[in-house]
């Protein structure tokens, strides 16, 4: 007995004595870089900020990450809210290994080295156009059921370029990059998307190519329109002839079924927001209506998330909507309405009333007695400025007068 006393001691000493000596990220900004193809990657810049926190940069936004664990010389760095996670080995000045998402069997080669503060090497040429303005874009052209329309933002000061993509879904996120010569270079990483734009401009025209993470590329052409403006989101979705009313019983956290029926609801201006925890979009819209919520819930507004996930049991899918929930403080109902797929075909299946299940988010507006009037498709968030702004001014207009109905 002794003896077992004293190797437990031995180990446990040898064990704290590990963990003490384990050397974390070297603190400083790093420059990341995702392997999408065997001819590209997608960079980004990082900030270690302390032994367990970083900040990852995509123009004017930044993400706190504050999970990072340390096993011997590796270090595992969990994204906030999103499942994917970095798997590292450590040295001093290099990070390699990958970036993971299990739900989607998905792994992205990594590697990322220290005091490089620049996302795309410097530009050798002189660009041969300024970018800033409004470009109309199509996406897949001519490729049947591919084919979408897009509305290029960007913004270009010397050689670096910001700015984004509108679609009828939500916009492609914070990019960040470079002209040179004429050459055309964007990049976000967001944790659950890894988005890559190069593309050639020549005479007010743009074609290039989108990658999205290793598993997804497509071309796209743009030429410069100030004019341009995407279909109305709020025509894009709409109730089949013979609703006027939307239906739905899902399980929330305790499996609950939770239905509009319910009393919580009754006599209530009611906003259905239909969404996925793996969405970005869907992550600035929850922080949006989150936020409305907690500043107006003393008013006849409720909000109700029906959560259509990809994580392939009950129980990771409940796991990542709390994830979702802790992450940007939602106090209103998530549902699980599907998981094992995020298919729109399957989740316009769970809601037969509606024309189609276009994007996600996609919010569902209900007045007091029960009745659709209005149904937005998509989300374009602050990446995209002063739509963003409009937005909101017209989702808190169009509430108002419901609830004063």
């Amino acid at each position: 007995m002794r003896n077992l006393i004293y190797l437990i001691s031995i180990l446990a000493l040898y064990s704290c004595k590990t963990k003490e000596e384990v050397t974390p990220l070297k603190q400083g900004v790093w420059r990341g870089e995702l392997e999408i193809s065997d001819s590209e990657v997608l960079p980004f810049n990082f900030d270690v900020t302390g032994n367990k926190s970083l900040k990852i940069f995509n123009a004017d936004e930044v993400i706190l990450v504050d999970d990072i664990t340390y096993r011997n010389d590796s270090v595992f760095i969990q994204m906030p809210v999103f499942e994917g996670y970095f798997a590292l080995k450590m040295t001093d000045s290099i990070l390699q290994g990958d970036f993971i998402k299990e739900s989607l069997d998905r792994i992205l080669p990594f590697k990322a080295y220290y005091g490089e503060k620049n996302r795309f090497n410097i530009p050798e040429n002189t660009p041969s156009t300024n970018l800033t303005g409004n470009w109309e874009v199509v996406f897949s052209q001519g490729v049947k059921g591919d084919e979408y329309l897009a509305k290029g933002i960007f913004n270009q000061e010397g050689t670096k370029v910001t700015g984004t993509f509108e679609t009828t879904t939500g916009d492609y996120r914070f990019l960040e990059g470079v002209m040179d010569g004429d050459e055309l270079k964007l990049s976000a990483f967001d944790g659950a998307h890894a988005f890559l734009f190069t593309a050639t401009v020549s005479n007010n025209a743009m074609q290039g190519t989108f990658y999205s993470g290793n598993h997804f590329n497509e071309p796209f052409i743009a030429k410069r329109n100030e004019n341009f403006e995407l279909p109305d989101a709020n025509k894009l979705t709409y109730l089949k002839d013979g609703y006027d009313k939307i239906a739905f019983s899902f399980p929330d956290e305790t499996g609950k079924k939770v239905s509009l029926t319910d009393a919580r609801f009754k006599n209530k201006v009611v906003i259905v927001q239909i969404m996925g925890t793996w969405c970005p979009n869907c992550l600035d819209e929850s922080r949006f209506y989150s936020e409305y919520y907690k500043q107006n819930s003393n008013q006849y507004i409720e909000f109700v998330a029906l959560a259509f996930e990809y994580a392939k049991t009950e129980e990771a899918a409940f796991k990542g909507i709390k994830r979702l929930e802790d992450g940007v403080g939602i106090n209103y109902p998530v549902l699980l309405a599907q998981y094992g797929t995020s298919d729109k075909i399957k989740a316009q299946e769970k809601l037969p009333m509606l024309n189609h299940v276009l994007s996600y988010p996609t919010t569902i507006f209900i007045d007091k007695k029960g009745k659709v009037r209005k149904i937005h498709t998509g989300f374009n968030g602050p990446a995209t400025g002063e739509k963003y702004v409009e937005f909101k001014e017209e989702f808190e207009n169009f509430v108002s007068e419901l609830v004063n109905e």
